[in-house]
C-alpha cells in the first residue's frame, strides 16, 4: 500500500473515535439542552430482553423506577406473521433456543428520540426495529431488518439517526429516528454486533463477532467462527473507509490463542485508545488508534466457581460489558460468566474490589458520570458501582433478563404510557 494511503487511513482512524461516555451520552447531552426548555427529564432505559419490556429509571441518585413500557404491543400480529412463514418460524425458534437460552429476545437495544416523545427498540426475535410512542405505548413505525435477527444499535450524536445490526444478513441499517426511513446501509463481517458513531457523527464503527452458537469453542477451531472484523464507514455515504482485522494485531502482540471477535468497546476521552473485550477472555485489551496496534492487555481474575468448559459460557462470552468514566481515569468491566463487576484504574490497569453480581451483561455510565451501571441479567436488577471507590452503591429491581442500559429522556411528568 502506498505510504500516502497508509497515512490517510491512520489519520482517518484517529478521527473515527468516540468520547468515553459514548453516543448515548452525546445524545443525552443534546437532549439535556432540549430538556431545559422542553420539560424533559434524563432517565435510563433498561431493556428486559426476555419479557419484552423496558424499565425506565432515574439516571442518578437512587435510580428509582420512573415507569415501564411494553416493547411488544404488536406481539400478536408479529407472531401471526411468523407462524405463517416456515422460514421465519425456524429462525424464531433458533433464536429462542440458541442466543435466547430458551427464551424469546424481545428487547435488545433502545434509544429515545431527542424530543423525549418516543423510544426506538431493536427486537431480535421479531427481526425489526420499532419506534414506540411514550405517551400511548403504540407503535409509531416499524422497520424489518434484512435477514432474521436485529441486534445492537447506536444513535448519532445529534440523536437523529440510529444504526442497527442485522446479524444474520451481515448488514447494518441506518435509519431516520423520527420516521424509520432507511438512510443507508453497509456490509459487515459475519454477525455484526456492536455499533459506535464517531463523536462528530461522520463515521460508524461496527464490530462483527462471528458465529457464537456453535460448540467449536476450542482455540484450534477458531477459524470456523467466520469473518470477524471492525468495519468503519463514512456515515454520510455509507462507504467503507477502513477494515481492522484484530487477528493480525493480536498475533503481533503474541496473543495467537485469543479470539478476534471484538465485543463491547469504549474509546478514551483523548480519542487515542480503544478498550475492548473479545470472546472467551476474562479481561480486555487496549488498542492505539493512531499506530493501529494493540498496546496493553489486562487479564482480570477468574471466579473459581466458573467452569473452564467454554461451551458452558453464554454466546462465547466470558466478560461482556465495558464503560469508562467521563474523566477517562477509570474503566468498569462486567465479568459476565465470572459473576462480578470491577472498576479498573486506566493508567495502571489495577482492578478494584470485585462487586458480586449475577451474570452482569452490560456496563454504562450514570447521568452524572459518578457511577458505573451494570445490568445483572441473572438477578433481574441493575447495580450502580461508584467509579471513585469501586464499591457498590445500590441495586434496583427490573424485569426479566436486563441487558442493554441506555441514557435517554422522557417528558418531565412521565410515569408510563396512558392506561398502563
Amino acid at each position: 500500500m502506498p505510504a500516502s494511503r497508509t497515512r490517510h487511513l491512520c489519520s482517518v482512524a484517529a478521527a473515527l473515535v468516540l468520547t468515553a461516555a459514548g453516543p448515548a451520552a452525546a445524545a443525552s447531552a443534546a437532549g439535556a439542552a432540549a430538556g431545559t426548555s422542553g420539560g424533559l427529564r434524563e432517565v435510563m432505559f433498561v431493556g428486559n430482553n426476555w419479557d419484552g419490556t423496558a424499565d425506565v429509571i432515574r439516571s442518578t441518585g437512587d435510580y428509582a423506577k420512573v415507569g415501564r413500557i411494553d416493547v411488544v404491543p404488536d406481539k400478536a400480529a408479529r407472531m401471526a406473521e411468523i407462524n405463517a412463514d416456515p422460514i421465519k418460524w425456524i429462525y424464531f425458534q433458533a433464536i429462542r433456543n440458541g442466543v435466547g437460552e430458551g427464551h424469546d429476545q424481545f428487547a435488545d437495544d433502545m434509544y429515545s428520540t431527542p424530543d423525549g416523545r418516543s423510544v426506538v427498540v431493536s427486537r431480535p426475535s421479531f427481526a425489526d426495529v420499532v419506534s414506540l410512542d411514550l405517551a400511548t405505548g403504540k407503535v409509531n413505525w416499524r422497520f424489518p431488518v434484512a435477514g432474521y435477527r436485529s441486534d445492537h444499535m447506536a444513535v448519532s450524536p445529534d440523536g437523529t439517526r440510529v444504526a442497527v445490526s442485522a446479524s444474520t444478513a451481515n448488514t447494518v441499517h441506518v435509519l431516520d429516528i423520527d420516521t424509520g426511513r432507511q438512510l443507508g446501509s453497509f456490509a459487515t463481517g459475519d454477525k455484526p454486533h456492536e455499533n459506535i458513531f464517531s463523536r462528530d457523527g461522520k463515521y460508524i464503527w461496527n464490530m462483527s463477532i462471528g458465529d457464537v452458537n456453535t460448540a467449536l469453542d476450542d482455540p484450534i477451531w477458531d477459524w470456523t467462527k467466520g469473518d470477524r472484523r471492525i468495519t468503519v464507514v463514512d456515515a454520510t455515504t455509507y462507504k467503507q473507509v477502513k477494515v481492522i482485522d484484530m487477528r493480525q494485531r493480536l498475533d503481533a502482540f503474541g496473543l495467537k490463542n485469543y479470539s478476534d471477535a471484538v465485543r463491547p468497546a469504549v474509546f478514551s476521552p483523548d480519542e487515542s485508545k480503544l478498550y475492548f473485550q473479545v470472546s472467551f477472555f476474562n479481561g480486555f485489551l487496549e488498542y492505539d488508534v493512531a499506530t493501529d496496534r494493540i498496546t496493553r492487555v489486562k487479564t482480570l481474575p477468574k471466579n473459581p466457581a466458573t467452569s473452564e468448559d467454554r461451551t458452558t459460557w453464554v454466546n462465547d462470552s466470558r466478560h461482556h460489558g465495558i464503560s469508562m468514566n467521563p474523566a477517562g481515569t477509570k474503566l468498569c468491566v462486567a465479568g459476565t460468566m465470572d459473576d462480578y463487576a470491577t472498576v479498573v484504574d486506566r493508567a495502571t490497569l489495577q482492578e478494584g474490589p470485585p462487586v458480586t453480581t449475577s451474570k452482569p451483561y452490560w456496563a454504562t455510565v450514570s447521568g452524572d458520570g459518578k457511577d458505573c451501571i451494570v445490568s445483572e441479567s441473572g438477578a433481574d436488577q441493575v447495580t450502580a458501582i461508584d467509579f471513585a471507590t469501586g464499591r457498590k452503591v445500590t441495586s434496583v429491581p427490573v424485569g426479566d433478563h436486563p441487558q442493554r442500559v441506555r441514557l435517554g429522556h422522557v417528558p418531565a411528568d412521565w410515569t408510563g404510557p396512558a392506561g398502563s
